[in-house]
């Protein structure tokens, strides 16, 4: 497939923003009080929002890579 460069680099940029914009959000949801309850035990709001940052960090290295591997060619 031929896809400009310019095209390419906006995939790794956008795959390099994702996985950096949310690891700030990650560490900040797990040091939140309402990630544990009174026992330690992961709560639905760590789950779920530790879900939501998972799907989009891989999607986000997802993109990463197609963009690098349509700049090798």
């Amino acid at each position: 497939m031929n896809v400009p460069a310019a095209l390419s680099w906006v995939l790794v940029f956008a795959g390099l923003w994702s996985v950096i914009a949310w690891v700030p959000f990650l560490l900040q949801v797990w040091k939140d009080p309402r990630s544990k309850d009174d026992k330690g035990n992961m709560t639905s709001y760590l789950t779920t929002r530790f879900m939501l940052i998972t799907t989009s960090m891989i999607l986000g290295i997802a993109t990463l890579v197609i963009g690098f591997r349509l700049l090798a060619g």
